[in-house]
């Protein structure tokens, strides 16, 4: 389960360090193979272990390519998704096309998010973190049965 946010620094090359408290579950889970592709949501990538993203790209395949918001899904995910392989030193590269689409320069955030993590320029996580704070505290509607259950 992958929770948190580390702040980590591009190399030269655009590789990615994972950090070390996850390098032993992701090679356990996958042997170090995961997937990147875009956020079709927001500014950030998301990048998986590779069953993961085999469970999702199983669920985009039986989606409808005669349907254009099911096609424009699958084109945007699938199209972008990317293996990439750790390295013994526990990193991996993200190509340029996808470093460019979520504005990735030398300083970014990973953030766990239970199964996957998203990946963040410092400045768009700091923006969508406070973006996601005036919305909840100004939020006028009523909470869903799924989110009354949550007890924090």
């Amino acid at each position: 389960m992958f929770r948190g946010a580390s702040a980590i620094s591009l190399d030269s090359k655009g590789r990615l360090a994972v950090p070390s408290r996850y390098r032993d579950m992701l090679m356990n889970q996958c042997g170090g193979r995961l997937v990147c592709t875009i956020d079709v949501a927001s500014s950030c990538l998301l990048l998986y272990p590779l069953p993961e993203w085999e469970a999702i790209e199983a669920q985009l395949r039986r989606l409808s390519s005669m349907k254009p918001a099911e096609r424009r899904l699958q084109r945007l995910l699938i199209g972008h998704a990317t293996d990439c392989d750790m390295d013994k030193n526990g990193r991996f590269l993200i190509p340029a096309k996808l470093r460019q689409f979520a504005a990735l320069e030398k300083q970014i955030t990973l953030v766990g998010q239970t199964n996957k993590f998203e990946i963040w320029s410092d400045e768009n996580w700091q923006t969508q973190v406070d973006e996601d704070l005036a919305a909840q505290l100004a939020d006028d509607e009523p909470l869903s049965d799924n989110l009354l259950n949550i007890s924090i």
